[in-house]
């Protein structure tokens, strides 16, 4: 055991180190989200109503197409600089090396969903505060969904050529019930209720990630050796 989360901590710590020097998926989903915020404040105007009932959504929407665009390069580095070998190659359980990669997904989603919180509350004139701790739940829950995914369907797509067409259209069909649960208990949060009347999409959050985890850590084997 302790050797198993060694593996996946030195994946997560070089993964964390180079996007540390490098920032280019951190550096493109920053921008691309900054671009979607403009759209959709060209897009619904200053109806605050109008707004009020979108921003559940929106907040998703941005954080899900921010997420085919990191998530989707998982393993480009690992492609581009002939490493693909030394990843299967690698002694011991290979599923470490999915947790390494799934954990270092989470850090950058999540350091992009905070700045992407304070941009919408920026843009938007929303004040997030009173909810922040009913929304970090929700983005807890629905972040560990999408980064669990979309590592494992990355890993599959790494080794084709239309991997970019590829990915989203396998990534999206299985993030519907996350979708589902995620807005509508960020809509709750937003509104000030307590995340007990929301609670049966919690649970289907929470069962969702760890059916997700764990199809990921049972296949990524049979996944890398292809």
């Amino acid at each position: 055991m302790i050797l198993y989360a060694r593996r996946a901590w030195i994946v997560l710590w070089k993964d964390l180190l180079t996007e540390r020097r490098s920032k280019e998926s951190l550096n493109a989903l920053l921008f691309f989200a900054l671009l979607l915020l403009f759209l959709f404040q060209f897009a619904l105007g200053p109806d605050r109503e109008r707004l009020r009932a979108a921003l559940p959504g929106l907040l998703w929407l941005g954080l899900v197409l921010a997420g085919l665009l990191g998530l989707g390069r998982t393993f480009v580095t690992e492609r581009e600089n002939d490493c693909w070998e030394g990843l299967r190659l690698t002694p011991g359980d290979k599923s470490a090396i999915y947790l390494g990669k799934l954990l270092g997904n989470f850090v950058l989603m999540v350091a992009v969903e905070v700045l992407l919180l304070a941009l919408f509350g920026f843009f938007f004139d929303v004040d997030l505060g009173p909810a922040l701790g009913r929304l970090a739940v929700v983005l807890f829950l629905g972040t560990t969904g999408l980064s669990a995914v979309g590592t494992l369907f990355a890993a599959m797509t790494s080794q084709l050529r239309a991997r970019e067409l590829l990915f989203p259209v396998l990534l999206l069909p299985a993030q519907v019930p996350i979708l589902l649960a995620t807005v509508s208990a960020t809509e709750a949060a937003l509104l000030g209720q307590p995340l007990g009347e929301v609670s049966h999409w919690l649970k289907l959050l929470a069962a969702a990630d760890v059916v997700y985890v764990v199809i990921g850590i049972m296949t990524f084997e049979f996944i890398l050796d292809v």
